[in-house]
């Protein structure tokens, strides 16, 4: 389907991409400019964060650009399965756990879990996720000019040749953003009916669960088995490693971790630790899970419904047969700061080069293969950077832990909320936007935040919060750790009160001490 000089409507757009996944339209959607007879600087191969941001950069910079996806629509796994409906499962389980706290006091109703059905949100999300595919294909074609083939795979021939839809592309370049898929366990039955990743929750589940076992303890198995709980589906979490103490995360404060984990212990999660699963039963159909548990005990957890939170892999082989490009041992492409692979030519972006598995980044790392595509030098280093989840909280921290610091440094000042030798109940803050009832009624559920600063030169090293509306303030803390912020210089912004980061505030309190010491 030529669209090249056809301008759709967003409902238009809507309908066109409902109707392509479900067969009706079956050819690839074409936006391409065939009387340009232009060599393509780059194609991007994956129209996800990535390869859509990374067009609409090179587009910008003046090259010529072709992106290509299996999907009829750009924006990737995120607007379609993946951090949306986390974030709008997130959000439900926020005003679930409020409610259900707060249940029958003041104008609260008793709190009915029958009301609480997951399959209800996952069909509240799948009638609307296809208004913002609509938007990014209406505006990367009328607003950013890229050309794009949707609605067809792309099939990599060689560092300069793309085939799709049995037409070859010619490139001075190619960048690779097809994205990772869940890492499926190596447990007998794991491919039973009843056992669903983020993907298959949303396509496939056609039943309201009622107990469910989440294999991993991956951030993904916090923030479904938090929205689960909170829905009355009771979730028992099997992991391996100590939540939040897995490789992928980094920088979590042991006392941010243990609020949140207590926290989640509190609102009836049961979390295993040290425990790995031996087998899915049922037959036909899950019916439980047998478990090895820390002490080497085996224990028979029954459920209708599992949960894969394992975390992913990159989907490199492909690229590995047709090309060579290096990849480490979990499959990840090896690319160098420039985000070039081992072959010439040829770049991978996002998911496809491993941890962090964050949009932020795949949008990133397509705007810095752009560069380089288009000779401007330019490095991206995503070693460090702001990090979150969500409970039924936003749990957000950047920069140093506690622990790290004391490491590194000679004299730590900590500011945090509740302070160390108050018990979390005795104290109704750090209290804002989300958590003011808390504050009256349950000052323990209210939150926590920590700052970290170095005593003699009295820069942040790190700052670390759980409650609500904070967490847009962090990519903020982050670039103002990287240049360099003082205790000082915080405590002389202007802050809104209440503000949900109360680190402006309580830095202001120790903006004074000449010799700084913790609060």
């Amino acid at each position: 389907m030529d669209l090249r000089n056809t301008v759709l409507s967003m409902a238009e757009w809507e309908d066109l991409i409902h109707r392509a996944e479900i067969g009706e339209v079956g050819e690839p959607l074409v936006n391409v400019d065939h009387l340009d007879s232009s060599p393509y600087d780059a194609i991007f191969v994956g129209g996800g964060a990535g390869g859509r941001f990374g067009s609409a950069y090179l587009k910008a910079r003046g090259g010529r650009q072709l992106v290509i996806d299996k999907w009829p629509f750009l924006g990737g796994s995120c607007p379609h399965h993946a951090c949306v409906p986390h974030h709008l499962f997130s959000e439900a389980a926020r005003e679930m756990d409020y409610q259900r706290w707060n249940a029958g006091t003041l104008w609260f109703p008793e709190f009915d879990d029958k009301r609480c059905s997951i399959l209800d949100l996952v069909e509240l999300f799948k009638n609307g996720r296809n208004n913002a595919h609509a938007f990014m294909n209406w505006q990367s074609k009328e607003q950013l000019g890229m050309e794009y083939i949707l609605n067809t795979p792309a099939t990599v021939i060689d560092a300069n040749t793309v085939e799709v839809a049995g037409e070859r592309y010619n490139t001075r370049n190619i960048v690779l953003g097809t994205g990772a898929s869940t890492y499926l366990p190596d447990v007998p039955g794991i491919e039973k009916p009843g056992v669903f990743d983020f993907v298959s929750l949303i396509e496939e589940l056609d039943y309201e669960p009622s107990r469910c076992v989440i294999i991993g303890g991956s951030k993904i198995a916090l923030e479904y088995g938090s929205f689960y709980q909170a829905a009355g589906c009771q979730t028992t979490i099997v992991s391996r490693s100590p939540l939040m103490r897995t490789a992928s995360l980094h920088h979590v404060d042991e006392d941010l971790r243990t609020y949140v984990v207590d926290g989640m212990r509190k609102r009836g999660v049961e979390i295993l630790e040290g425990a790995q699963p031996i087998e899915v039963l049922g037959n036909g159909k899950v019916t439980g899970v047998r478990v090895q548990l820390a002490d080497g005990s085996e224990r028979t957890i029954d459920t209708d419904f599992v949960f894969i939170g394992t975390g992913e892999r990159p989907k490199s082989q492909p690229y590995v047969d047709a090309l060579g490009v290096e990849v480490d041992d979990r499959g990840s492409i090896v690319v160098d700061s420039r985000m070039r692979t081992s072959v010439p030519g040829v770049y991978a972006i996002g998911d496809l080069i491993g941890s962090p598995m964050e949009m932020f980044k795949a949008r990133k790392c397509g705007m810095t293969a752009a560069r380089n595509i288009m000779g401007e030098p330019y490095e991206f280093d995503f070693s460090e950077y702001p990090d979150f989840l969500h409970t039924t909280y936003e749990v957000t921290w950047v920069g140093l832990t506690e622990a790290e610091a004391r490491e590194r440094y000679d004299d730590v000042v900590v500011i945090q909320m509740p302070p160390k030798g108050l018990r979390n109940e005795e104290l109704s803050l750090p209290m804002a936007e989300g958590s003011m009832l808390y504050g009256f009624t349950r000052p323990e559920l209210s939150g926590f935040q920590k700052a970290v600063y170095d005593g003699k030169t009295r820069l942040l090293l790190g700052a670390h919060h759980v409650g609500f509306g904070a967490k847009d303030a962090f990519q903020y803390l982050d670039h103002l750790i990287r240049k360099g912020i003082t205790v000082d210089e915080m405590g002389e912004m202007n802050e809104l009160f209440l503000n949900p980061d109360h680190f402006i505030q309580l830095s202001r309190l120790r903006a004074g001490q000449l010799d700084l010491t913790s609060l």
